[in-house]
C-alpha cells in the first residue's frame, strides 16, 4: 500500500501532461512514496484494506546535472523498524537491495526512460 506525493514542480509538470508529452520533469522536482504493509479492517463494510505498519519511504530528486548518470534523477529509501520506531538507509540486504548512494532507484526505473523514469501517472480530474 503506497501513496505518492510531489511537490508543487511535479504537480505542475503533470497537469502539463510530462511525461506523456515527451518532455522531462524540470529541475526540482521531487516524488515521495511512502510504503505501509496492509491489513484488512475486518471491522468496515467490504473489509477494505488499510496502512497497517510503515515499510519504508522513497525520494526521488530531479537534477540534470548532478545526477546525471542516473537519468537526471536522484533516489533515496529509508527502511521504517517498527521495533524502534526509526529509519535507517536503505542496504543491499534490503528487497530489493539499495545500495547507500544517490542511485539505488536508476537500475529499477531504466524501464520507465520514455516516462523520464517515473512510474506514476497523473489521473485525469
Amino acid at each position: 500500500m503506497a501513496a505518492i506525493l510531489g511537490n508543487p514542480a511535479t504537480v505542475d509538470a503533470f497537469k502539463a501532461g510530462i511525461p506523456g508529452n515527451g518532455k522531462p520533469f524540470p529541475n526540482g522536482a521531487k516524488i515521495a512514496k511512502i510504503h505501509w504493509d496492509p491489513a484488512k479492517n475486518e471491522s468496515a463494510p467490504g473489509q477494505p484494506l488499510v496502512p497497517k505498519s510503515l515499510h519504508d519511504v522513497d525520494f526521488m530528486v530531479k537534477d540534470s546535472e548532478r545526477f546525471a548518470d542516473g537519468g537526471g534523477w536522484g533516489y533515496a529509501v529509508f527502511e521504517y523498524d517498527t521495533a524502534t520506531a526509526t529509519f535507517r538507509p536503505g542496504n543491499l540486504t534490503d528487497h530489493p537491495p539499495q545500495a547507500n548512494d544517490a542511485k539505488c532507484g536508476a537500475a529499477c526505473h531504466t524501464i520507465a526512460a520514455k516516462q523520464d523514469y517515473v512510474f506514476t501517472v497523473y489521473p485525469n480530474r
